[in-house]
């Protein structure tokens, strides 16, 4: 049988409706040992192959920076997933065994607003893969 609403009776709370996903600038900094620029550059386009997202990485012989979109939850979501991208992925791309020292990641608006502002990270002359 149905359950009958009371006269008064205020409507039963609705679970949290969770939010779309939304869309953050990364920028993940790397830097170690010196390795051959070619072994870097080799490893950063297998890196770029495999995972279409990244939108342009710099490198030199001792440091890389990588920048790309995710998209998630929050921001949580979008730092977890590119603390683990380096280290997930060191060996399936020959990457070198350097350590994070930098991430930021910004929400959209955040990024739109710093380039209007001339603030912005610097312009990808394109994209892909390319020494500083």
């Amino acid at each position: 049988m149905g359950r009958l609403a009371g006269v008064g009776t205020a409507p039963s709370p609705q679970p949290e409706e969770r939010v779309g996903s939304r869309l953050w600038h990364v920028t993940l900094s790397v830097a170690g040992r010196e390795a051959p620029l070619g072994d870097v550059r080799r490893a950063l386009e297998r890196l770029a192959h495999d995972h279409p997202f990244l939108l342009t990485s710099r490198y030199a012989d001792d440091h890389a920076e990588i920048r790309y979109w995710e998209e998630a939850q929050d921001l949580h979501d979008a730092a977890a997933v590119a603390l683990r991208l380096w280290g997930e992925h060191r060996s399936s791309a020959g990457l070198p065994p350097w350590e994070i020292v930098g991430l930021e990641v910004i929400g959209r608006e955040t990024y739109r607003r710093r380039v209007a502002e001339g603030c912005g990270p610097p312009p990808v002359s394109t994209v892909g893969v390319h020494p500083f």
